[in-house]
């Protein structure tokens, strides 16, 4: 089979990459599958596999026309580097189109124009931007909030008896990492070769109210929402150890989130995948 075929997915060694990698091969798309990442040797599991491991460092521009040769689809997993996300975005986009890619795909965030308060949207506006800007054909997931994340936080509600947040009645349309994953395969794996932009969410948007609700639900125990200032929860986020950079994000989408910029909510995942989305209370009930 023609190596042209092949679909690479970046960012391989993070958590969503590697499920990626790993949706595919259960999959069996009868393409090739590249995994690149800055560090090859945590890939070997993934070598044995039959998966073809590439190195890629986004701030080497050097290293990427082998990273993307031979790559007919390829997904582009946002990276976690901030100050510098948008340049090594960039210069992915750039290598994919010169290397003849055809399709990206790139994961993205609900809503990412200038009006959203999220400290990351203008990383994924102007990555979305040089998307439109190049010659490639595109598929940009825009996936909500990860339920995953808000674990720690669910278990210090049902311990304490109330979920603590800044975003008012905001609702959110929480999606599982897996269900991020599952739609990336997908997407990657698909034929579409044209432009489109596709919300990934949960079944449904929730307030704060409405998740302490379902954590009371699933531990028998009461849980209640109270919603407090931003600059209040950022000083208590740091005051419990947590880095003022991360807090600061973390207060900025609870702000997004009263804002009603996380409110969206799409069938992308049933149609991508031919399967709906995971709810936060089967979530909660299968990892609380």
């Amino acid at each position: 089979m023609p190596m042209s075929q092949a679909l690479l997915v970046t960012g391989a060694a993070g958590q969503l990459g590697r499920r990626v990698v790993e949706l595919l091969l259960e999959g069996k798309p009868g393409r090739p599958i590249i995994a690149a990442t800055r560090n090859p040797g945590k890939l070997d599991d993934l070598a044995r596999r039959g998966v073809e491991v590439r190195a890629a460092d986004f701030d080497d521009p050097a290293s990427l026309p082998a990273a993307f040769r031979g790559v007919g689809r390829a997904l582009l997993v946002s990276t976690d580097a901030a100050g510098n996300r948008v340049a090594q975005h960039r210069a992915a986009i750039d290598a994919a189109a010169r290397a003849g890619v055809a399709h990206v795909v790139y994961t993205s965030m609900p809503n990412p124009g200038p009006e959203n308060e999220a400290l990351v949207a203008p990383d994924h506006r102007e990555t979305e931007a040089a998307l439109v800007a190049s010659r490639l054909g595109f598929t940009v997931l825009r996936n909500n909030l990860y339920i995953d994340l808000s674990l720690p936080a669910a278990r210090r509600a049902v311990a304490e008896g109330v979920l603590v947040g800044a975003g008012e009645d905001g609702r959110a349309a929480f999606v599982t990492r897996e269900d991020c994953a599952r739609a990336a395969a997908a997407a990657l794996a698909a034929d579409f070769s044209d432009r489109r932009v596709l919300d990934v969410t949960g079944p449904a948007a929730l307030t704060g109210a409405d998740v302490a609700a379902v954590l009371a639900e699933v531990s028998g125990r009461p849980v209640a929402a109270r919603s407090i200032p931003p600059a209040a929860l950022r000083d208590g986020l740091v005051a419990a150890g947590l880095p003022a950079g991360h807090a600061d994000v973390i207060v900025s989408f609870e702000v997004a989130k009263a804002r009603g910029r996380l409110a969206t909510v799409s069938t992308a995942l049933r149609d991508l995948t031919g399967r709906g989305p995971t709810s936060v209370a089967a979530f909660f009930h299968a990892n609380l």
